[in-house]
């Protein structure tokens, strides 16, 4: 990995880039897996690179349906793995959810390379590699799902989400949380609860909350008065607000 110094005023970013560089050497990330975070970057700098009120709210709605879920899973895809390993893994035990690898751009290969490189991060109960159900309506490799996982889960926690996806597993009756640095995008729009945030921050975020939740000293819960909508409306003013006061 490339040595970039913590005075660089683009540390941050830059390591994030190098983190995904070192997933494609190592066979967990996808080329294409680029692409998207680079689209995320972009948006990231609209909102200031800082994690927006309207999202704080997005997360403290999301610990509260993770907390309160029957069967909990957390999707983990190549550039999950490779940015936020360490955090998927905590809140994974935080809240006794399997880790389930799910990727677009499939092949066995690669999903048994996640599977191996969490389970050498310390994750203890990893799903992807069965695959044996499928979700209905989608007819690419990342419809295949494993049964006792995303199939028969309740809440699906789910990073970087491809919109077709998120949209066929709110139809099969699950509450979707999604990160994702796109307020416009088909997956923000169709999941039940949407956090417009850095993966990075968001994971660090929603895991001090769950802490928090479950050590009794959290906020009530949030979801009777939470609506995805009017969040995501939110997200839009308060980044339209920034861009107008911003001196350049």
């Amino acid at each position: 990995m490339f040595k970039i110094p913590k005075t660089h005023p683009r540390y941050e970013s830059l390591m994030k880039r190098e983190k995904l560089v070192a997933g494609i050497e190592a066979g967990i990330t996808s080329k294409q897996g680029l692409i998207a975070h680079g689209r995320g970057e972009a948006f990231d700098y609209l909102i200031g690179e800082r994690t927006l009120n309207s999202a704080k709210r997005a997360t403290e709605a999301a610990a509260t349906l993770l907390l309160t879920a029957k069967k909990p899973v957390i999707s983990v895809n190549g550039n999950v793995a490779a940015l936020a390993t360490k955090e998927v893994i905590e809140l994974s035990e935080l809240i006794n959810a399997p880790l389930e690898v799910n990727i677009f751009y499939r092949t066995e290969e690669r999903a048994m390379k996640i599977k191996e490189h969490l389970g050498k991060q310390g994750a203890a109960n990893v799903l992807g590699d069965k695959a044996d159900a499928r979700i209905p309506g989608i007819e690419h490799a990342r419809a295949k799902v494993d049964k006792d996982g995303i199939y028969s889960a309740d809440v699906v926690l789910a990073p970087l989400e491809d919109g077709d996806r998120c949209e066929a597993l709110v139809k099969m009756g699950k509450k979707v949380i999604t990160i994702d640095l796109n307020p416009l995008s088909r997956t923000t729009r169709h999941a039940t609860v949407s956090i417009v945030d850095d993966i990075g921050r968001a994971m660090k975020n929603l895991i001090s909350i769950v802490k928090e939740k479950k050590k009794g000293k959290g906020k009530e819960n949030l979801l009777e008065d939470y609506d995805n909508k009017e969040n995501l409306k939110e997200v839009i003013k308060e980044m339209m607000k920034r861009l107008k006061e911003e001196e350049l």
